[in-house]
């Protein structure tokens, strides 16, 4: 994992650890590709990284849904993840 993507699962990890804290029982998280070539197959750079970091603080992935958009100059995906908390 790059030094972009520790900086973006350290993000989610906070996010996930204050919601569960808190008591929330559903986490909505944007995740933003940082691959700039997303009309390709192959491995969204960073994506599972931050799903893996809001898992590991007691959440699991229940549904998502994805968009591409032109941002920064090139095309992104944005997946929206709900995550529940587990019991």
């Amino acid at each position: 994992m790059g030094f972009i993507n520790n900086a973006k699962a350290d993000v989610a990890t906070k996010a996930a650890a204050e919601a569960y804290q808190a008591g929330r029982q559903v986490l909505t998280f944007k995740i933003i590709e940082a691959n700039t070539t997303s009309r390709s197959t192959g491995v969204m750079t960073g994506i599972g990284d931050q799903i893996e970091a809001i898992e590991a603080q007691g959440w699991f992935l229940a549904n998502m849904a994805a968009a591409e958009g032109k941002a920064l100059g090139g095309e992104r995906t944005a997946l929206v993840c709900l995550f529940r908390r587990r019991q």
